[in-house]
């Protein structure tokens, strides 16, 4: 059984990996925008874009079927955790080759395609993005299966802080934004092979056995795959065909707008994805061993902390997204603000599904998630080609939240099928959260309305994390006593 502490330790180990990181991204992103023009930034992201759509079909759902086994066997035979890596990492292996060979006839097909054929030899560097790209999460999601939370997070970390170093390196000795996709690709490249040794060296000679392979467990982790993929291309195609399509109706200034707002709303996704990735892996457990109870108290507790969280940050960060813009990026990227306004309610549903999706895929519900994120991907390209050329950048915004809003709903009934949460208890704290939110947000807009700059940006910053602490100790959102267990 997966104690609290062992939760809450593992969350701080992945949190603080996930900060490095994201403070990583967050300055590289800062330094890349004041160096390259919207035009470059866009094309460099576009790119990227492209690339991790083509990405899908290297990873398919082997590294999370791969997994959800591990997570299970670990737990009762874990003689047959040598044969679940080995016969996964085989199939992955496969994946890259196909997928590689596949874009090295393509690549400039690919880019004549959309209209840009400057975008050729971003593409044809990216067949290493692919590979090495691939590789990387394949080692965190088996690190995650292992609910080996600090390893992954240090593979995560290697990758992000590599990423800054060299891109930005690349991008100041005149190699441009092709530099930068190469940083990139340097960071996974260090990534794969500290993880890949970890694994290697610790785990396989560990859990080595004379135990023959359980039958038929090759090709369950094979079938348990296409559910999986399902839902990671499902998931890819909702993410980035919207930033391909802006540069297809649009052009890559345009891409860098939304790209950017859609950057920063991964930065403040942070800690509900660290926390996401831990509980994923023990909600399997507790359910494997029959503690429906435990793992519906775990991600009520979880869900309930990320609204207190994301609910007040959300609505502030759509307050001050236009001056925050201009400031931090310069006014060249002020065009990101209306997509970052919008973004304000996606933050919300993203971190929610951040701790929903992954729960439902160690729970073996994949095969629904798969049939919900198909149909909403869909219908979010539909709406994408409707609102993108007859209203701008926002159109694309406006279909993710949309879509995401109906996926969120539906994954988060699932889970109270298959967890009995009490939804009483999370819809009356729910209205606390909200209610908590507005009286903050009336008193940040009335700040900013009367003053301008980076010293009142600063401020009304600060006028929403107090007034937000105090509004929600009031009505007992929070505790003393967990603000103590959060720093010790």
């Amino acid at each position: 059984m997966t104690s609290t502490p062992d939760i809450s330790s593992r969350f701080k180990f992945e949190l603080i990996g996930r900060i490095f990181a994201i403070s990583s991204v967050a300055l590289l992103i800062a330094v890349l925008t004041r160096i390259l023009d919207p035009h470059s930034y866009g094309l460099l992201f576009l790119a990227i874009s492209i690339l991790s759509t083509i990405e899908l079909f290297a990873k398919l759902g082997i590294a999370r079927s791969a997994a959800r086994y591990v997570s299970e066997y670990k737990e009762k035979d874990n003689s047959q955790l040598q044969y679940i890596l080995r016969t996964s990492f085989l199939y992955n292996l496969a994946t890259i080759v196909l997928v590689v060979a596949t874009m090295l006839v393509s690549y400039q097909h690919i880019a004549y395609f959309l209209g840009e054929p400057d975008l050729s030899p971003y593409l044809l560097l990216g067949t290493l993005y692919i590979i090495f790209g691939t590789l990387t999460a394949y080692v965190r999601l088996i690190l995650q299966g292992f609910e080996l939370i600090k390893s992954a997070a240090l593979v995560h970390a290697i990758d992000r802080g590599s990423r800054l170093v060299f891109a930005i390196g690349l991008v100041t000795l005149g190699y441009g934004a092709l530099g930068a996709l190469g940083g990139y690709v340097l960071g996974f490249f260090f990534a794969t092979i500290v993880g890949l040794k970890y694994i290697r060296e610790e785990y396989i000679f560990e859990y080595q056995s004379g135990a023959e392979i359980k039958y038929n467990l090759r090709r369950r982790i094979a079938e348990y795959t296409i559910p999986l993929t399902a839902v990671s291309t499902a998931n890819r195609i909702d993410k980035e065909v919207d930033t391909i399509l802006v540069g297809w109706f649009l052009n890559p200034a345009a891409v860098s707008f939304y790209v950017l707002g859609k950057q920063i709303v991964s930065f403040v996704e942070a800690p509900a994805s660290s926390l996401g990735f831990t509980i994923s892996p023990a909600l399997g457990s507790e359910k494997a061993d029959e503690n429906t109870k435990r793992a519906a108290k775990i991600y009520e507790i979880s869900l309930l902390n990320i609204l207190t969280l994301y609910v007040p940050g959300a609505a502030g960060l759509a307050i001050i997204s236009e001056p925050f813009i201009e400031i931090v990026f310069g006014t060249d990227y002020s065009g990101a603000a209306p997509v970052l306004q919008v973004f304000g309610i996606y933050v919300i549903l993203a971190a929610v599904m951040n701790i929903t999706s992954n729960g439902l895929d160690f729970l073996g519900k994949a095969r629904f998630r798969a049939v919900l994120k198909g149909i909403t991907a869909v219908l979010n390209l539909i709406l994408n080609l409707l609102l993108i050329p007859t209203i701008g950048v926002a159109g694309a915004a406006i279909s993710t939240v949309i879509t995401y809003m109906i996926y969120t709903f539906g994954s988060v009934y699932v889970m109270h099928i298959e967890l009995d949460l009490r939804l009483k208890h999370l819809i009356s704290k729910s209205t606390q959260i909200f209610g908590v939110t507005i009286l903050m947000s009336f008193l940040v807009f009335l700040y900013l309305s009367q003053t301008n700059g980076i010293i009142s940006l600063v401020g009304g910053v600060v006028i929403g994390i107090i007034s937000w602490g105090i509004f929600s100790l009031s009505v007992g959102l929070i505790q003393i006593n967990d603000i103590k267990s959060l720093i010790e």
